[in-house]
């Protein structure tokens, strides 16, 4: 168009960074930002809840009240960079790097066994590096064992060659998850393999393989977790702590000591919570490791019977959100990978949730995003970073 003399050209959005920023085919479009923000609540969240949690220990913060929170705030932000990280790589393209990730874990857990090894609260699993941090690389396998499976369950049906994976893939895809589950046993990590157990099972089932070694790796389950305890695998404190979840009368002052004042403090909190930081049991330091295992406890006494719920409620933003990048996905691969997630932090939620109530066993296991730890949240924000590429890579009329 022009007008004396002079060329006017039409504004239009898509010739605009802000209008290429909110274009159809933009990130920021595909994203699923519902997932997002439930992720970002339940750092939030998390975030004041191991402040208030820790802000009063002396004993663990050299006198420094900020000292989880600001090495909260640190994993967080790591976190946050390697999700972005898995966005910008893709679901698809990191195919390329799987057995390298694979073979990273794997010596990142045999380290665990070696004279790197940490004994922390009982658990051989970790890494220490000083300056207060460590690894615990158990946590990373869950990641490796999902892509890793993925990749092979899904290599001949996404190439067209098969409708759903045959005995011999689902054999392969069973021997990557078994030898890391192996390696964690002798750590002992018990929360680590139950939660690798719930991961393969939630893989096996998203892949469609037949129903025959979904019902099989129940009963190994079952027969396996038979053998540990005849063989004398487990530690003492291990067992100890199976028997108290038997009886939760056994010995409440001390291997029941733990899930006992949890359920105090919850309980204590009532409908909407004594507020945040003052919980009494939690300001008294009643509860062990509140900041890490049994963070549920301070959101049930601060926070009351509404703030517990909605951290629940988040968890199943981030299922069910999990479930539909699982649903709508336009490869299997894709599908695995968002379904071995849902299966992660469905049983690690339940878990944590349910051995702070009482109605689970004590296994030394995070809740996901609420936590203190930095490689739980690495490896849970890695997590996010592969759901948001598998609904960015699905068409937007999906």
């Amino acid at each position: 168009m022009t007008a004396n003399g002079y060329t006017i050209r039409r504004f239009t959005p898509e010739r605009s960074a802000l209008g290429k920023l909110f274009a159809r085919d933009s990130i920021v479009r595909r994203m699923d930002w519902v997932l997002l923000f439930a992720a970002l609540a339940l750092c939030g969240l998390g975030t004041l809840l191991v402040y208030s949690a820790t802000r009063g220990r002396t004993s663990l913060t050299h006198g420094d009240q900020y000292y989880f929170l600001i090495r909260h705030l640190m994993n967080a932000g790591i976190g946050s960079a390697l999700g972005i990280g898995a966005v910008v790589i893709g679901h698809r393209r990191m195919r390329n790097i799987v057995p390298f990730f694979y073979v990273l874990s794997i010596l990142g857990i045999l380290a665990v066994l070696s004279p790197l090894g940490s004994t922390i609260n009982g658990a051989h699993a970790w890494i220490v590096i000083g300056g207060g941090f460590s690894i615990q690389p158990a946590e990373f396998v869950k990641v490796s064992i999902i892509i890793g499976m993925a990749l092979v369950l899904s290599a001949r049906v996404d190439a067209g060659d098969q409708e759903h994976p045959d005995h011999r893939t689902v054999l392969k895809s069973l021997g990557i998850a078994a030898l890391p589950v192996l390696i964690i046993m002798m750590m002992p990590d018990l929360g680590s393999v139950m939660v690798l157990g719930a991961i393969v099972l939630g893989v096996l089932l998203a892949s469609g393989a037949a129903s025959r070694w979904v019902f099989g790796l129940i009963a190994t389950g079952i027969v396996g977790a038979i053998l540990v305890w005849q063989l004398g695998i487990l530690d003492k404190y291990q067992i100890d702590r199976f028997a108290a979840f038997a009886n939760p009368a056994l010995d409440p002052a001390g291997v029941g000591y733990n899930t006992s004042q949890a359920r105090i403090a919850i309980g204590s909190g009532g409908l909407l919570g004594k507020g945040l930081f003052h919980g009494s049991q939690t300001t008294g330091q009643f509860v062990p490791e509140q900041q890490t295992d049994f963070v549920f406890s301070v959101a049930g006494e601060e926070l009351g019977f509404v703030g517990a719920l909605l951290i629940i409620v988040l968890i199943g933003v981030i299922l069910w959100r999990a479930c539909s990048i699982a649903r709508n996905a336009t490869d299997l691969y894709g599908t695995i990978v968002a379904a071995g997630i849902v299966a992660w932090f469905a049983f690690q939620s339940f878990e944590n949730i349910g051995m702070t109530l009482g109605i689970m066993p004590v296994a030394g296991i995070p809740l996901p995003f609420v936590s203190y730890g930095g490689s739980s949240m690495f490896a849970n924000c890695v997590a996010i970073g592969l759901l948001q590429s598998v609904k960015m890579q699905r068409p937007m009329s999906a």
